[in-house]
């Protein structure tokens, strides 16, 4: 995000900055390494242009302030917006569009659009306008303990969330049955009567499991899940 960052403030900086030679430091030191969450991390460069209007103003903001300030928020802001954003908003928001799709309506998408990128363009506008507010107060109003405790806050959240997600979406149907005469016997009423929706936890579990402990790829995963689908449909047990 290093280019991205550097064009965010290009134009800002050149009116801060009108000798060449200042300008280019300036966007030199904004184009280097950049990473954190895009949406909640758009106060990140407001804070740093209130740096830097204040360094051309000739207050005690040095370089050195301006770029490590920069990078000792790309981490808190990027745990704090992938948790709000990425695992919670995104994944509700996703899931009843979702659901206003599932006969074909175009609502589905729409919602997504509104309640989504809306939002979130909304969202970047005002922390953006809110860091250039705060400047250097904004460094000072941002304690390791006040992050660390909305970053575990959220992240429980946002396990929460995916969990009752995946308990609402993930589907394994089984539809064998053992005929013997006049006896039927559903293996899938056998399952439910056990614990339902066991079959997609166990396969919720299981795709988690490859994840994070035998470093699994998506795409294996995925390939794994399609060919184990086809071969059981082939069997007639889903």
């Amino acid at each position: 995000m290093g280019l991205a960052f550097g064009h965010t403030l290009a134009k800002p900086l050149r009116l801060l900055y009108p000798d060449k030679e200042e300008y280019k430091k300036a966007l030199q030191r904004h184009t280097q390494f950049f990473n954190t969450e895009p949406t909640v991390g758009a106060i990140i460069p407001g804070i740093v242009l209130g740096l830097e209007e204040g360094r051309a103003k000739g207050e005690e903001v040095t370089e050195e302030l301006i770029v490590g300030t920069k990078n000792a928020l790309m981490g808190p802001f990027a745990g704090i917006g992938d948790s709000l954003i990425g695992a919670v908003y995104q994944t509700i928001i996703a899931s009843i569009a979702i659901g206003l799709s599932s006969d074909g309506s175009v609502l589905g998408p729409l919602f997504f659009l509104v309640f989504y990128a809306g939002v979130c363009v909304a969202l970047k506008y005002g922390l953006f306008m809110k860091g250039y507010d705060l400047g250097l107060n904004a460094v000072k109003m941002i304690t390791p303990r006040i992050t660390e405790i909305a970053t575990t806050a959220l992240g429980i959240i946002g396990l929460v969330t995916v969990g009752g997600i995946a308990a609402n979406t993930v589907n394994v149907p089984i539809k064998y049955e053992y005929v013997s005469g006049e006896l039927v016997v559903s293996m899938q009423e056998i399952l439910d009567k056990i614990m339902p929706g066991i079959l997609p936890l166990c396969l919720t579990v299981g795709i988690w499991y490859l994840y994070s402990r035998k470093n699994w790829s998506a795409i294996k995963a995925l390939l794994t899940l399609i060919v184990l689908v086809f071969l059981l449909v082939l069997l007639g047990i889903m």
